[in-house]
C-alpha cells in the first residue's frame, strides 16, 4: 500500500501473515474464533469473582478503545480457569481486527524458541528477525508465564523484552497463575520492580 511518505510499504494483514508463518501462530487465529468479547460470559463467576472479572473487562476494553492514544502494559495474574487467557485472546482479536500486529506466545514456547534461536550459531539472521518483531509489534502477549524452566537466560531475555518494548512505549500484557510471592521469589528484582512500575497488575 502506498504510505504517507509517498513510500510503497506492506499492509497490516500481510504483515501478520508473515508472523504467523514465522513463528508458527497460526493457533491464534483459532484462538480468536472462540476467545473473544462476543462470546464473552459472567455465568461462570460469583461473589468476589465475578466483581473482579466485571472490572477486567472493563479495563480490557477500554484498553483496546484507548490503544492508539494511551499505552500502557497489562499483567493478570491468579490461579487456573479464571479467564485471563480468555480476556488476552479478547484483546488480540479485536486489535487484530482493526489493523494492529499482534504476537502471542506461551511463556514457555517464547523462551524455547529464544534458546533454540540464541544457541544455534547458524542462525543468528533468524535471532535478529525475531527480536526485530518482539520488539516493534503492537502488542506482545507472553501467556501463562512461571510454566517455563526457570534459569538466568530466561531472566535475562524477560527483563530485556519488557525493557525494549517499555523504551519504546509498545504495549505487553503478561498473564500467569503465579502469586506476586511466587513471582518474587522465581523472578530477578529488576523484573519485579519493571511488572510493578510499568503494568497496570490485575
Amino acid at each position: 500500500i502506498d504510505s504517507e511518505d509517498g513510500l510503497r510499504k506492506k499492509c497490516h494483514c500481510f504483515h501478520q501473515q508473515e508472523l504467523d508463518i514465522l513463528y508458527e501462530q497460526s493457533h491464534i487465529r483459532d484462538m480468536i474464533a472462540s476467545e473473544n468479547f462476543s462470546n464473552l460470559s459472567y455465568e461462570y463467576y460469583q461473589g468476589d469473582d465475578l466483581t473482579h472479572f466485571r472490572k477486567c473487562v472493563d479495563v480490557c476494553r477500554n484498553f483496546v478503545q484507548n490503544f492508539k492514544q494511551d499505552y500502557h502494559n497489562l499483567f493478570f495474574y491468579g490461579t487456573v480457569g479464571t479467564g485471563k487467557s480468555f480476556l488476552s485472546g479478547c484483546i488480540a482479536s479485536e486489535l487484530l481486527q482493526t489493523g494492529h500486529s499482534v504476537i502471542y506466545f506461551s511463556a514457555s514456547g517464547l523462551f524455547d524458541t529464544l534458546a533454540r534461536y540464541a544457541f544455534d550459531s547458524r542462525a543468528k539472521e533468524a535471532l535478529s528477525g525475531f527480536y526485530e518483531d518482539l520488539y516493534n509489534c503492537d502488542l506482545l502477549i507472553i501467556d501463562d508465564l512461571g510454566t517455563e524452566v526457570p534459569n538466568t537466560f530466561v531472566n535475562s531475555q524477560l527483563f530485556e523484552i519488557i525493557n525494549m518494548r517499555n523504551n519504546r512505549s509498545l504495549a505487553t500484557l503478561i498473564s500467569t497463575n503465579l502469586s506476586m510471592r511466587e513471582l518474587s521469589d522465581r523472578y530477578t528484582e529488576r523484573i519485579m520492580s519493571r511488572i510493578i512500575g510499568d503494568f497496570k497488575v490485575f
